[in-house]
């Protein structure tokens, strides 16, 4: 849920933060104070669009924060939020929550910050998705799409996401069979072709063949090659001076060896009693042993050396026909062979042959008798539910003041897509004796609310912890219904935390929180805060609101009445 929210600079509110309880919120006040603004500040820490025009006049950005608490969700979700933080490298604050945080400038940039780091916006939108879910009049319009319809069916069952899961990779199987068989007949002579160069580049790379990482060594073999005395030298004056020059098969004149003086230095040491002498002569054996290890490695070098100018023709040889490839199809040796790997992968899938045409052709065959047996299922799921939905939503409508209305959730097979091969239609009817159309062309805007409503509370009856913000969902509602509303919201808050902005006292009297935002009009400019109510507040404001009586005794008395059966209502609920 979200724990609090700050608001900065955004629209006519300069600064105003809230904190938020569990149950139902309301967000009331007059036109125009800025309760738009509170939405589209949680609409920004959803991921939503960042619009320049929305920074306050003067300002250099606008910023809105949020913490979200995810302890009361269930335990998918939970699990779901872990694995997409762990993935952005998100953690939450020495309060267990998550913070997000979203600014957007004058000049029309956005930065979404969650968990202290910065990351993109749609990174935002997915976490976010799972804690916060705004409904507002765009959404209603949506819900009148065959798409939202069909979510909202899926959604529904949570038999169907399973099964759902099973059609959309039977489909994608068959796709993409289906496309490679396509390709393979529609294409057959550029694919011969295909087929020709890359036979022809395997086999170039396959003649030369070349080894992992073989140009670098080559190169450092050839370099020791060409400076072959220059090494010598080198090495055979080093073994000379510590070994002597009886070490190389020569006559020493010059004095005893490094070896030799170390060997008598460390005798002169080990054999005196004294302890700083004896740890001297400790630190001389191990040099001993260290320059034993160098004369050993200088003598194999030195055998190793090949002076033949043969090896060296040889090897420049080949480093001319590793770089024939590499001038063809990567920058060096293992990109070479990386790409020979891919090619060989890329030819056994382009087999033209009848033989591979039938097998292919059949495999198409077996993979869409798949897909249609996993359609098949998907839609006797939906057709099911859809039954069971369309009772339930018509329930709960004739419990919001339309008493004789029906909605039907009507499925239609179509041709399968990845969603299934059903086209879900939401229809309503005013009675039973008149029959259902679509939702799109029958509603009314007060009934489309209604419906969005009855729809969310179905829907969310098995949810946990979350938050669900509704923007004047109840816009074109009064008398009964407004009431019918604002117990509903009520009942979905037993579970959940319901964020709504409302005009109708009737559904503010339910609340659990009563938020209000005022704005003060000054000579130049217009600010606009959000303050919690007290009970003694929100009497005042729920008079204000029953056709502004805020200013007579029979406004407080009725909004009293209005307050007190409410939230009796309430605590029968819980």
């Amino acid at each position: 849920m979200l724990a609090d929210i700050s608001i900065a600079n955004l629209g006519v509110i300069t600064s105003a933060s809230a904190e938020l309880a569990d149950g139902l919120t309301v967000l009331t006040g007059e036109t125009g104070a800025g309760k738009t603004m509170v939405v589209t500040g949680l609409r920004l820490l959803t991921g939503g669009r960042a619009d320049a025009s929305r920074v306050r006049t003067g300002s250099d950005q606008a910023l809105v924060e949020g913490h979200f608490t995810v302890h009361t969700m269930g335990e998918p979700t939970r699990q779901a939020l872990t694995a997409l933080a762990e993935e952005a490298g998100v953690s939450t604050d020495e309060n267990g929550e998550y913070l997000a945080s979203r600014t957007v400038s004058a000049k029309g940039r956005s930065r979404a910050h969650l968990g202290g780091r910065s990351v993109p916006a749609a990174t935002m939108q997915e976490f976010t998705s799972h804690l916060l879910t705004i409904h507002g009049q765009n959404d209603q319009l949506r819900l009148t799409s065959p798409d939202e319809q069909l979510a909202a069916l899926d959604r529904f069952d949570p038999a169907i996401p399973p099964i759902l899961a099973a059609y959309r990779e039977a489909y994608r199987t068959w796709r993409g069979l289906a496309k490679d068989l396509r390709e393979r007949t529609g294409k057959r002579r550029e694919l011969a072709q295909e087929v020709d160069r890359l036979g022809f580049a395997i086999g170039e790379i396959d003649e030369i063949a070349p080894k992992d990482n073989e140009d670098v060594e080559l190169v450092e073999q050839i370099r020791r090659l060409q400076d072959v005395d220059t090494l010598r030298e080198a090495a055979t004056l080093a073994l000379g001076a510590i070994d002597g020059a009886e070490a190389l098969g020569g006559y020493d004149d010059e004095g005893d060896p490094a070896s030799t003086l170390l060997g008598q230095a460390h005798s002169a040491l080990a054999g005196n009693e004294d302890p700083e002498l004896r740890e001297q002569a400790a630190t001389l054996a191990e040099v001993i042993s260290q320059l034993s290890d160098v004369t050993g490695t200088l003598g194999r070098f030195l055998a190793d050396l090949d002076a033949d100018p043969q090896a060296l023709e040889k090897m420049l040889q080949r480093q001319q026909e590793l770089k024939s490839l590499t001038r063809k199809y990567a920058s060096d040796i293992d990109g070479v062979i990386a790409w020979r790997t891919k090619a060989a992968k890329r030819l056994a899938k382009i087999d033209t042959s009848t033989e591979a045409l039938d097998k292919l052709t059949a495999q198409v065959a077996a993979a869409e008798k798949t897909m249609k047996a996993a359609a098949k299922k998907l839609s006797a799921a939906r057709a099911k539910a859809a039954t069971t939905l369309g009772e339930q939503v018509t329930q709960e409508l004739r419990g919001l003041a339309m008493p004789k209305a029906r909605l039907e959730v009507a499925v239609d097979r179509t041709q399968p897509g990845p969603e299934g091969a059903d086209q879900v239609e939401l229809r309503l009817a005013p009675n039973d004796a008149m029959a259902a159309r679509p939702l799109a062309s029958s509603a009314s805007g007060g009934e489309l609310s209604r419906v969005m409503l009855a729809l969310e509370v179905i829907l969310s009856s098995g949810s946990r912890g979350t938050t669900m913000v509704f923007d004047e969902v109840d816009a074109g509602v009064g008398g009964r219904a407004a009431v019918e509303i604002g117990r509903r919201l009520a009942r979905l808050a037993t579970h959940n935390q319901v964020i709504v902005v409302t005009h109708l006292p009737q559904v503010a009297a339910y609340a659990d929180t009563h938020l209000h935002v005022a704005k003060e009009v000054g000579d130049a400019t217009v600010t606009s805060g959000v303050r919690s109510l007290s009970d003694e507040e929100r009497i005042e404001e729920l008079a204000r609101m029953l056709a502004g009586l805020d200013d007579t005794e029979t406004g407080r008395a009725h909004a009293t009445e209005l307050l007190h059966r409410a939230q009796e209502e309430v605590e029968a609920m819980r």
